[in-house]
């Protein structure tokens, strides 16, 4: 029997719209030619070009002003090469030459995908059978680098979403704190990133540090280490990824005047420059009963990947950390929404084929998994992975889960585990839950359906997914019927 799927009209869709500022390079020379320009104008001149600046972009962005200047404080070395001192730059210039190394960017021009939906922390003012939601999708833009952005909306009794209005006040992260690392743990994750021998070990630099040392202390100690002269490649290799590892490491915090639709999760750090993939949000309940949402995502700077976490009480504040472990190499990992038999639990798939179980004591360090579950039916014969969080029923927990078939088809499949025992399977669907249509097999990765994450409203299974990686939209399955057919699937 087919599990009936309804499919919604709804549509989420990139909008090239969706602008936020960033700092622009140039070289040290066009720098100084840009400087210096800017500083021979006459009065009147930056006047004027600076009223245009203002007009042309005050509705765009919340403080530009403040932006523009935030540009400007990072000349601050090209100032020193050319024997200028900042002070003695007036606001009004300060804040053209800060436009001239100031670009827009286009967060969500390329494609919206990848959802994931957990409940709003707020649900005051929702009426009977209603559910506030917030949506998370990864957003793509030029050069395909990916942020986090959200929507909120309520879920009506009968399942219809209505969508908040989505700001165009874009709003980044208005704090970053940097993080004290621990010496031993941080060799450690370099073990675990990067094989060391002897003659590679990063003690050439920690040596000169504590046992527990601040961002400030390492990027210094660097500074003198690459004062060395000849520096080998090898070296330079490790103090790259020792910087990368650092910088993953981070605070963020959200302005209270921004609707969480304004919010943006921009790269932050060298080690998700290239971006921030597949995040996994799962509304996580303690022991003690307090509630923390958590997201397992994918930091890629061009060349690595390293599975992180973020972690939230309210939507404004954030920390970010790496995921530890030997298990912390692949993509896709996602969390049980609360501990089984006083552990963390975590769906993973270190070897990219299969889907994994994994415990810990620490939620951020993950070291040893067990085979759950192995590709069986010719549509995920390539390989199957999970789409999001274990869902907890009263008949186990419920595991939606992607399988990649012939002609690299993405469809999404549904599997149930007992639960105290998630390690045994009670059932799993012998026949996709969905596949792309007519309508949603053409976009930038054609015939994908894919999410990464779902939720239970009113007795039924709330699944937001992406169409072939452009845009999102969602079904709903009747919760039974879909567990009937998985208790009797085997």
């Amino acid at each position: 029997m087919q599990v009936t799927v309804n499919r919604k009209n709804t549509r989420f869709s990139p909008d090239p719209g969706r602008v936020i500022t960033r700092f622009s390079n140039f070289s040290n020379e066009r720098s100084k030619n840009i400087i210096l320009g800017v500083l021979a104008m006459s009065d009147s001149e930056v006047s004027i070009a600076l009223s245009q600046v203002l007009r042309g972009y005050s509705r765009r962005h919340r403080n530009i002003s403040e932006i523009l200047q935030t540009h400007f404080i990072k000349l601050a070395d090209i100032f020193k090469e050319l024997g200028i001192k900042p002070i003695k730059v007036n606001q009004s210039r300060k804040s053209l030459i800060g436009s001239y190394f100031t670009m827009e960017y286009s967060i969500e021009s390329a494609a919206f995908f990848n959802p994931s939906v957990v409940e709003d922390p707020d649900q005051s003012e929702t009426g009977d059978g209603e559910k506030r939601l917030i949506f998370s999708f990864r957003a793509t833009g030029e050069g395909q680098i990916s942020s986090i952005v959200f929507r909120s909306a309520v879920i009506d009794k009968n399942n219809n979403l209505i969508i908040e209005p989505v700001g165009k006040m874009l709003a980044e992260a208005s704090r970053i704190k940097r993080h004290i690392y621990n010496k031993k743990s941080f060799i450690k994750k370099l073990d675990e990133m990067h094989d060391f021998d002897n003659k590679l070990s990063p003690l050439f630099v920690l040596e000169k540090l504590s046992d527990r040392f601040t961002y400030g202390e390492l990027k210094k100690a660097v500074e003198e280490i690459r004062k060395t002269p000849k520096l080998s490649p090898n070296k330079e290799l490790i103090i790259n990824q020792m910087m990368w590892l650092a910088l993953s490491h981070y605070e963020i915090e959200f302005s209270l005047d921004s609707a969480i639709s304004e919010r943006v999760i921009f790269p932050i750090s060298d080690s998700e420059k290239n971006g921030i993939e597949d995040a996994r949000f799962v509304k996580f309940t303690e022991e003690n009963g307090e509630i923390i949402y958590y997201a397992t995502y994918t930091a890629y700077n061009g060349l690595f990947i390293l599975p992180k976490l973020l972690s939230t009480r309210d939507f404004y504040n954030f920390k970010g950390l790496p995921i530890h472990g030997e298990l912390a190499q692949n993509r896709g990992m996602a969390l049980f929404p609360r501990m089984i038999n006083g552990k963390y639990a975590i769906l993973c798939r270190t070897d990219g084929i299969n889907n994994y179980l994994a415990y810990s004591d620490n939620i951020n360090i993950w070291r040893e998994a067990k085979l759950i579950q192995k590709p069986k039916y010719s549509w995920e014969l390539v390989q199957v992975g999970n789409c999001g969080s274990p869902i907890e029923t009263d008949a186990g927990w419920l595991v939606i889960t992607h399988g990649v078939g012939p002609m690299r088809e993405y469809v999404l499949g549904a599997s149930l585990y007992e639960l105290n025992n998630p390690e045994i399977e009670i059932g799993r669907l012998k026949t996709p839950l969905l596949a792309a249509n007519n309508e949603e097999r053409e976009g930038y990765v054609p015939n994908v359906v894919y999410s990464c994450g779902s939720i239970l409203h009113n007795g039924n299974l709330i699944v937001p997914y992406a169409m072939s990686d452009y845009a999102s939209t969602y079904a709903t399955i009747e919760l039974n019927e879909l567990l009937s057919e998985l208790k009797n699937s085997k």
